[in-house]
């Protein structure tokens, strides 16, 4: 469960956002183009030129980066279930099919997951994604508006039905756009716990989920990797 809870927690309803969501900010919450005091952050960017599928890849944590109680996990097959939103308006009008693709709708992405062999069961996945700085600032804050605007619903994925529970976070001071939010995914009784954060600059998307203490280590060293200082 723990594993495909973090697919499911951010790529799905991500997917649905990207594919159409008008994204209104939740009353009494900041946007993620804005810090906590609801004013605009400053621009931190570094990389205002998209970039390739290959060089995200390379800008990838590694094994080495981590230490020695990390290893990496294979990639899965894809799967492509049917996906039934419910409890969430703003989720429910985009239908569950745009979910099928379990990663998010820009042009360059690349993926990578680690297992944590002092925490038994403990994982923590990097995503990156680039696309012209305007577009990507736009798609995500429609992302995280959407996900952000339903503090509990429910999914059916294929026939599993999986209830879960959103708890918005204070946004690191990283990046022209941040957000962080608190995921707790309960099936058949069991819950998994899940911590999302998500760092925007220039023209790159960082987003590192996974166990919260595991995430919290780990997200200002892939964000310095993925924009080397100058």
């Amino acid at each position: 469960m723990r594993t495909r809870t973090i697919a499911i927690g951010l790529t799905v309803f991500a997917s649905l956002a990207v594919s159409g969501c008008s994204g209104s900010t939740p009353a009494g919450t900041a946007s993620p183009l804005e810090d906590l005091s609801g004013q605009p952050k400053p621009a931190a960017s570094k990389a205002s030129a998209p970039l390739s599928s290959a060089v995200l890849t390379e800008r990838l944590l590694a094994e080495a980066d981590l230490g020695q109680d990390y290893t990496r996990k294979p990639e899965s097959a894809a799967r492509h279930d049917d996906v039934t939103v419910i409890g969430c308006p703003a989720l429910e009008q985009l239908g569950g099919d745009a979910a099928a693709g379990g990663s998010l709708n820009f042009p360059n992405k690349a993926k990578v997951t680690f297992v944590y062999s002092g925490s038994t069961g403990s994982e923590v996945a990097e995503e990156l994604y680039s696309d012209d700085a305007p577009k990507l600032a736009v798609g995500t804050k429609q992302i995280f508006d959407a996900m952000t605007g339903c503090p509990v619903y429910q999914v059916v994925i294929g026939s599993r039905p999986v209830k879960i529970t959103t708890q918005k976070l204070p946004a690191p001071a990283l990046g022209d756009q941040a957000w962080s939010q608190l995921l707790t995914f309960t099936e058949g009784g069991q819950d998994s716990v899940v911590k999302q954060t998500a760092v925007r600059t220039g023209a790159v998307l960082l987003i590192v989920s996974g166990s919260p203490a595991l995430v919290d280590s780990h997200v200002e060293k892939a964000l310095a990797k993925v924009i080397p200082a100058s």
